[in-house]
């Protein structure tokens, strides 16, 4: 014989617990604190499979920013003729 299943969630919660009268709660209080520390990045997944891990990701973008770098003084100069 199978057990019924309970088409509603059992709330845990006891009914004395009104959490309207709760008094100096703030909601997003450390949202700027975990923003701050925190920068995820969602790749594409034909960018995840080339790179396994956040290191390889750093390494990558580091080089990329060498390069370019390099490349900026060679768009500055002018061509006069």
């Amino acid at each position: 014989m199978k057990k019924e299943v309970e088409s509603e969630i059992e709330d845990e919660l006891c009914s004395e617990y009104d959490f309207s009268h709760i008094q100096g709660g703030v909601r997003g209080k450390y949202v700027e604190r975990y923003r701050t520390g925190t920068n995820l990045v969602l790749l594409d997944p034909d960018v995840a499979q080339a790179f396994p891990n956040d290191a390889a990701v750093n390494e990558a973008l580091r080089l990329l920013i060498q390069v370019a770098q390099r490349q900026q003084p060679n768009t500055a100069v002018q061509r006069t003729e």
